[in-house]
C-alpha cells in the first residue's frame, strides 16, 4: 500500500531499475507518514562514505507529536540497502551517469520502505512526448468512455 509517489520522477526521469530500501526513521516520521503527510517530490539520493542517504524529502510533524524533541521535517535520512545492491548502484552512478530518484514510500510488513529508482534524465522533447502520450490516453479513454 503506498503512502506517497513522486510523479515528478517519472516526467522527468527514465526510470532504468528499481529497489526497496529501508529507512531509518524516528518516531515522529512514523507517525506523520501514517498520518499521510510526507512528500518526495524535492528529494533525491546521495551517495556517502559507501552508504545512501534521502535529501530533501519533507515529512511534515504532527501538532502533538512529542513534547521533547524539536521535529526537523527534511532531515537527512539514511536508506538500508544490502552491500551489493550499494556497490552496483554505486558503479552505475559513477561510470554512467545515472542518478537515483525516491519513487515512493510504502508500506511492507507494517514497515516503512522507500522505493527508488536508477535514471537516466530526460531531455525536453523526451518530456514533450510523455505529455503528448498522457494526453492522448487521457482523450481515448473520454472517446471509449462517451456514448455515441
Amino acid at each position: 500500500m503506498s503512502i506517497t509517489d513522486n510523479r515528478k520522477a517519472f516526467f522527468d526521469y527514465f526510470i532504468e531499475d528499481r529497489y526497496e530500501a529501508g529507512l531509518v526513521l524516528e518516531g515522529w516520521e512514523v507517525k506523520a507518514l501514517r498520518a499521510g503527510r510526507g512528500q518526495i517530490k524535492e528529494g533525491y539520493v546521495i551517495i556517502r562514505n559507501g552508504e545512501l542517504f534521502l535529501i530533501g524529502a519533507h515529512i511534515s510533524p504532527l501538532l502533538a507529536a512529542s513534547t521533547h524533541i524539536t521535529p526537523d521535517p527534511v532531515r537527512t535520512r539514511k536508506l538500508l540497502l544490502h552491500n551489493e545492491e550499494i556497490s552496483k548502484l554505486i558503479g552505475k552512478v559513477e561510470r554512467r551517469g545515472y542518478t537515483i530518484v525516491p519513487l515512493n514510500f510504502h508500506y511492507k510488513g507494517g514497515l516503512i520502505k522507500c522505493e527508488i529508482g536508477l535514471a537516466k534524465g530526460k531531455k525536453m522533447h523526451d518530456k514533450r512526448e510523455t505529455e503528448k502520450k498522457r494526453d492522448w490516453e487521457r482523450e481515448k479513454a473520454r472517446l471509449m468512455r462517451s456514448p455515441s
